[in-house]
């Protein structure tokens, strides 16, 4: 990591001091090729506004719209541009990269720009934004090319140089037969390597991946990670190519898959970011601090049943910590297991009868380890420190024991058996959150805890306080 830091502020400090070096427009252009567009974006804040207009000049518009895509915020950059320039920047990007920069802009900047553009930028621009966010379409982007059915190895060539004009997504070309509607895929070294006479039929993939337009991401992201290829297919209900699905936008779908999940574990209702404003992390946060209070009121009223055995035996109280806490860590490993388990969509009903049989032997073994464990440990805290007599001491740190092991091993079930519930019933398994799983693990040691001190302590033993 600190590698990473030291080379990153290296490249920038060349970076910088080369913007600033007074050399030609033309020496400039040659040094910046050197360099990645992510590592210009990076020095974009600490430039003036004049050194990033002879940033401009140098970079001329395709390469300046490349740089662009990878900032998170361009609305300053666009004033300094103007309107007409801007409008020129979004067409030489990828309809995907230009949404997701139109979407920083305020409503009415964005809508200038758009009618700024040219035609067939605005369609590809108002295709992929008539998709909800959670649908495959929305991910997509039109850089791609497509070659006809029955071309020759030569006329499939030409047409590649032709479209690679516009399309720089070159590495695998779609075909299409003679009803427009995919037929499969070449990789772009099959069709370097091939002789003019090579039947083009031979080098097509015909049964490539591909995904439907209305595909919602959350079911078909593994699908589209197993497979590792460069891009994928976007096609309609009639089977037409409307776009692919780049690596780079898969990579971006898991990422923000995984942050959903995390956010959802960590009883969020959505993601957070940095830059959120106070009133959104609120209502992201407050609902299910809502639900979470009726559950911890729930647990309140049943320790409050319990009010006999504490008048009785006032020291299990101090010890009630120790459960809560070891049931709702045990609960949130099995969750964390379980939800990791549950993303591979070839599980069948015997995998998860045998994953449930396992966490249940985890936390059986696991419950008696730490069982034993606080047994003796808190049989010795209250004779040396409390100064309770021996037998007293281990009376109480058996019942502690006893307890911190049977609520381990209802913990690591309830862990394991809520996901798997909420996944039947066609639920996000990671809205059963750590909050949640946590809290219902309180009421279940709760009432293990004291049950089993009511039961064996006052009513088998007969002790009361001493």
């Amino acid at each position: 990591m600190e590698e990473r830091e030291e080379y990153n502020e290296v490249v920038e400090n060349e970076l910088l001091e080369i913007i600033r070096s007074g050399i030609s427009q033309e020496e400039l252009r040659e040094k910046l090729d050197d360099y990645h567009d992510n590592d210009i974006a990076q020095i974009m804040e600490e430039l003036t506004p004049e050194e990033r207009q002879i940033l401009y000049k140098a970079l001329g518009l395709e390469r300046v719209s490349d740089v662009f895509s990878y900032l998170d915020d361009v609305e300053e950059y666009f004033k300094e541009l103007g309107v007409e320039k801007s409008a020129d920047i979004l067409e030489e990007m990828d309809a995907d990269d230009a949404i997701d920069v139109l979407e920083t802009l305020p409503e009415e900047q964005r809508d200038e720009l758009l009618k700024r553009m040219d035609e067939e930028a605005q369609e590809d621009i108002s295709l992929i934004r008539s998709y909800d966010e959670d649908e495959a379409g929305s991910l997509m982007t039109t850089n791609f090319v497509v070659i006809r059915q029955g071309m020759t190895v030569k006329q499939a060539m030409s047409e590649l140089i032709r479209q690679s004009a516009d399309n720089d997504n070159i590495s695998t070309l779609y075909v299409e037969d003679q009803d427009g509607k995919f037929y499969g895929a070449i990789d772009l070294k099959d069709l370097i390597c091939a002789r003019a006479d090579t039947d083009l039929e031979s080098i097509t993939t015909t049964s490539y991946p591909y995904v439907n337009h209305k595909a919602l991401i959350s079911d078909e992201i593994e699908r589209l990670r197993a497979y590792s290829e460069d891009s994928i297919p976007v096609l309609d209900d009639d089977d037409h190519i409307l776009g692919v699905i780049t690596a780079f936008d898969v990579v971006e779908a898991v990422d923000n898959e995984l942050g959903e999940d995390y956010a959802k574990l960590a009883g969020l209702t959505a993601e957070e970011d940095l830059n959120e404003k106070l009133p959104q992390s609120i209502r992201k946060r407050l609902p299910w601090l809502i639900i979470l209070l009726g559950f911890g009121l729930v647990v309140s009223t049943v320790v409050g049943m319990f009010e006999g055995v504490v008048r009785q035996i006032a020291l299990v109280v101090a010890f009630q910590s120790l459960i809560l806490d070891m049931a709702g860590n045990t609960g949130t490993q099995s969750l964390a297991v379980t939800i990791r388990v549950l993303m591979d969509e070839a599980l069948t009903g015997k995998d998860k009868l045998k994953f449930v049989l396992k966490e249940s032997r985890v936390g059986l073994s696991n419950g008696a380890i730490m069982g034993c464990c606080s047994c003796l440990l808190v049989g010795l805290y209250i004779h040396f420190l409390k100064g309770y007599p021996m037998g007293y001491s281990f009376t109480i740190s058996a019942c502690v024991g006893v307890s911190l092991w049977i609520a381990m091993i209802v913990a690591s079930l309830v862990g394991t058996l809520v996901p798997m519930l909420f996944n039947h019933l066609k639920v996000d398994p990671a809205v059963a959150s750590g909050p949640l799983i946590t809290t219902t693990n309180d009421l279940i040691a709760v009432v293990t805890y004291y049950g089993m001190a009511w039961l064996l302590l006052i009513n088998v033993l007969h002790i009361g306080n001493m």
